[in-house]
Order: structure tokens, then C-alpha cells, then sequence
């Protein structure tokens, strides 16, 4: 499993969202003047804020704190990492076709740097997947989950 920063087609995405064509170009199936002749396209990339809540018996802080930023050596689109002895909140942005395949993403990342990282044995106890303009509006109005500042790992 890997992470990718905003593919090429990233600012198109927004362009035509903008425009009114919506996050699944390619999937258009309209005729008209001009149309008949159009390749369709691959579905466009857009980015997901990820909030992933880990949990599980206690291990020592140092250790916790030494696996999380090795986690993000690894992931380098980590964006903060908040832990205690017993759980922790990793935040990050993944980029992907869709909720589905982001939150997919998400849950594997855990288990898949486990080993790797030396994360403690702890389960994912909760999930949050949002899209930019979500994450963003939220930031606006108030609520919603603070900027990721500082950039980091963090205890509580």
C-alpha cells in the first residue's frame, strides 16, 4: 500500500467539478453534438482527510512515539500523529478515486505498517473520512477537526 500526493489530473478535478461535470468524468453518458467522437476518460483522483483512531493495551511511551514517526518515514503524507500509552490519532490525506477506496486504504494502513514500523498490536477503533471541501469548510465554520498544526508526532 503506498500513498500518493495530487495525481496530474487533481486541478482538472476541481476545474470540472467546478464546471458542473462532477468527480466521475469518463462515467458521462451524454450525446450530443461533438460527443460521439470523445475518448472516455479514467476517473478522476481526489484528496480525503483521514482520521484513524487506534487502540489497545498500554505500551511504553517512548516506543509508542518512536513506531509513530517511523509510520510517518514510511507514509510521508502523514500529516500529525497524537499518542498515549494506550491509543492514538493518526491524520493524513490520501488521495483516491472515491470514499470507498480511500477508507479501504485507511484501514489497511495500520496493519500493513505494523511490522515495519514496530506499531503496537493495537486495533483501529475509528474512522473519519472526509473530502477537501468538507474538511475545509469545517475549518471555516469553526468546527470540525483543527488544522493539522503542528506537523508531527505529539503526545496528548
Amino acid at each position: 500500500m503506498t500513498s500518493v500526493e495530487a495525481g496530474a489530473d487533481f486541478d482538472d478535478a476541481a476545474r470540472r467539478s467546478a464546471a458542473g461535470e462532477g468527480p466521475t468524468a469518463g462515467t458521462d453518458t451524454r450525446r450530443g453534438p461533438g460527443t460521439a467522437d470523445r475518448t472516455p476518460e479514467r476517473p478522476l483522483s481526489r484528496l480525503w482527510h483521514i482520521t484513524l483512531c487506534v487502540s489497545g493495551r498500554a505500551a511504553p511511551l517512548a516506543d509508542v512515539r518512536r513506531a509513530l514517526e517511523q509510520l510517518a518515514h514510511d507514509h510521508p503524507f502523514l500529516l500529525t500523529s497524537r499518542y498515549a500509552t494506550d491509543h492514538a490519532e493518526i491524520r493524513y490525506w490520501e488521495e483516491a478515486r472515491d470514499l470507498h477506496d480511500a477508507a479501504a486504504v485507511a484501514l489497511r494502513l495500520w496493519g500493513e505498517h505494523r511490522q515495519s514500523a514496530q506499531l503496537p498490536p493495537w486495533e483501529i477503533v475509528g474512522l473519519e473520512v472526509i473530502d477537501r471541501e468538507t474538511y475545509h469548510q469545517r475549518i471555516a465554520e469553526g468546527y470540525g477537526p483543527p488544522p493539522a498544526a503542528p506537523v508531527g508526532v505529539h503526545p496528548y
